[in-house]
């Protein structure tokens, strides 16, 4: 089960701001805000792009419940 979104401390680390994670991977600010308050889920698609830019693995986006 998917549980908090991780994407705020992936940022913080890589010191990159939502706005230049929207710019590189062309996803909306306003959907990676989203992202950020757990309104929303990313795609797989959406993650991997993701995980490209911040050099992460997809899992280490979210907390994960098992």
């Amino acid at each position: 089960m998917i549980g908090k979104c991780l994407l705020q401390n992936l940022l913080d680390k890589s010191k990159m701001t939502k706005t230049q994670l929207s710019d590189k991977t062309g996803i909306k600010l306003n959907q990676i805000s989203r992202y950020l308050t757990n309104e929303s889920h990313m795609s797989l698609s959406t993650a991997r792009k993701i995980s490209k830019v911040l050099n992460c693995k997809i899992d280490d986006l979210y907390e994960w419940k098992i």
